[in-house]
């Protein structure tokens, strides 16, 4: 019985750590950026379609669109003003671009769990689930609301791959992460390509977060666990590798729910940082990735 709740709570968290985990690795594949604002994205989206919810009595679906929106915006945020100042900057040499834009990323997300612990305060809040109803699976009762975001995820994840292998778009994007200088040699605009990046990106953020939301809950300490989680998933999986990403969700996800089970639920991120730590020892490519 347990075994069997493990194997699904541990499905269901794992398809919403590859649907983050997605977006994180195609911005690092295609823009060269490691968002570690990205849990701060995630529960954002969960917390504002929270408070619109009790404070204005809107639907849970209705919610849960409120709450995509706002990662979208916290993810154009973080771009516009984050991102390309740095980017565009004529002062910062190109060799020390990336680590100036990593502790950008890493002091906006503290930023925005301050922020967030501000306004909402960091007791942890539960979405209402998009659907109600409890389903029995071989003596295992599970909300159908758990069935239906692992359905949801593994449909985003497939529209995205969809999007990137069967699109102008997408080739677009793959030419970018390949050879970015020959696709503006041939007059591609890269700031274009870099703001559809970042519009997936949100997207696929804010549907994780208020997934997320309706699940486990969120509160603005979860920012940091969640963007561990997601970092040890791409340096696991490989570095620009979405199949990579998508099984490293899986050995995180069931690592933390094991733990949440048979330990304490407490100590529930702390596998993502030991794996993160054993792979950058032994292996530091990751399962599937070049660099």
């Amino acid at each position: 019985m347990l075994f069997l709740q493990i194997l699904i709570d541990g499905f269901v968290i794992s398809a919403l750590y590859g649907l983050g985990a997605v977006g994180f690795t195609l911005m690092f594949g295609v823009c060269g950026v490691l968002n570690l604002a990205h849990g701060g994205i995630m529960v954002i989206a969960a917390l504002i379609g929270w408070w619109v919810s009790v404070t204005w009595g809107v639907s849970p679906w209705g919610a849960a669109l409120v709450g995509v929106l706002a990662g979208m915006v916290a993810s154009y945020i973080t771009y516009f003003v984050v991102i390309r100042p740095i980017q565009r900057s004529r002062v910062i040499p190109r060799a020390e671009e990336e680590i100036f834009v990593l502790t950008a990323t890493l002091l906006w997300g503290i930023m925005l769990q301050v922020g967030l612990d501000y306004v909402f305060s960091n007791n942890p809040v539960t979405m209402r689930a998009l659907i109600p109803g409890v389903a029995d699976i071989d003596g295992v009762r599970t909300p159908w609301n758990e069935l239906l975001i692992a359905a949801l995820c593994w449909l985003a994840i497939g529209a995205v791959t969809l999007l990137v292998n069967r699109t102008r778009i997408g080739k677009q994007l793959l030419a970018a992460s390949i050879n970015p200088r020959g696709l503006t040699l041939l007059g591609f605009e890269m700031s274009r390509i870099y703001l559809i990046v970042w519009t997936v990106y949100g997207l696929l953020a804010g549907i994780a977060g208020v997934l997320l939301g309706t699940f486990l809950g969120a509160s603005a300490t979860n920012s940091g666990a969640l963007t561990a989680s997601a970092f040890t998933i791409v340096i696991l999986g490989g570095l620009g590798s979405v199949p990579g990403s998508l099984i490293a969700a899986y050995v995180v996800g069931y690592a933390e729910t094991i733990t949440a089970y048979l330990v304490n639920p407490t100590l529930r991120p702390i596998p993502a940082l030991v794996i993160l730590i054993v792979v950058l020892y032994l292996r530091p490519q990751g399962l599937l990735g070049r660099r």
